[in-house]
């Protein structure tokens, strides 16, 4: 396949690939690299979809925080942490977890909480507090959160 014949067909892909499902700009040029592409025809096919609104960084990070507060009932530290590893900037990701409801972000770690409760074989309450803490903290909520939560529910 001559250049020109890989980049025509790179560039079909990574249109289908993104009329599919969201990708953001760093896993579409790690996939786009992983097909043999050099930097100067990335870059071209990446300004392309760009330009053309298939890929938008600002629509992945906000659609991503939704999806993993509302189904995976993940907390802003887990969600920061995935997002930065996409290579989303800090801004765009700080105005994505601006969009979670404060109050509702409380109430659905108090629910997640007490639904595990339920589960948790402990010796007394401060074994409980602490499996309680532990589960919500590698769900990504703050530390502080966690405590005042733990404290109402136990």
């Amino acid at each position: 396949m001559t250049g020109t014949e890989l980049f025509n067909t790179s560039m079909a892909r990574a249109k289908a690939l993104c009329s599919a499902r969201e990708y953001c700009s760093g896993d579409m040029i790690c996939k786009l690299q992983s097909w043999g592409l050099n930097q100067e025809e990335t870059n071209r096919i990446m300004e392309s979809l760009i330009k053309d609104k298939f890929i938008d960084d600002v629509r992945y990070a906000s659609a991503f925080v939704r999806d993993k507060y509302n189904f995976s009932k993940w907390g802003k530290i887990k969600i920061n942490a995935h997002l930065r590893s996409r290579a989303i900037s800090g801004e765009i990701i700080k105005n994505a977890l601006d969009l979670i409801d404060e109050e509702q972000y409380r109430r659905t770690l108090s629910e997640l909480l007490s639904g595990h409760r339920k589960h948790v074989r402990a010796k007394n309450q401060y074994d409980l507090k602490g499996k309680l803490y532990r589960f919500a903290t590698s769900k990504g909520y703050e530390s502080g959160l966690v405590y005042e939560v733990i404290n109402e529910i136990c």
